[in-house]
């Protein structure tokens, strides 16, 4: 019983680097090294894009709150409520 457990164990540890070893070598293999750069660029696309929404979110987050203009420039005038208390318009 002893000697069949340890042989099952070197045995799946044999099988278990084997596979690495096999997914190492095709790891930097020409094509390997593509689907890898390939994947970082699509992973850095996509943290821009969510980074970007996000903060196109926050903008007009804050935009509704301060009552700011959506076309993105500053407001400078008071409201209307207080120009018709002034007597400008």
């Amino acid at each position: 019983m002893r000697r069949g457990l340890w042989f099952l164990t070197g045995a799946g540890a044999g099988v278990y680097a084997m596979v690495r070893a096999r997914r190492l070598k095709e790891a930097v293999t020409i094509d390997g090294m593509r689907d890898r750069w390939e994947a970082v660029t699509l992973g850095a696309r996509l943290l821009r894009e969510d980074v970007a929404q996000a903060q196109a979110d926050k903008e007009t987050e804050l935009r509704e709150r301060y009552g700011l203009a959506p076309h993105g420039l500053p407001e400078l005038t008071a409201p209307a409520e207080q120009r018709e208390l002034k007597g400008t318009d």
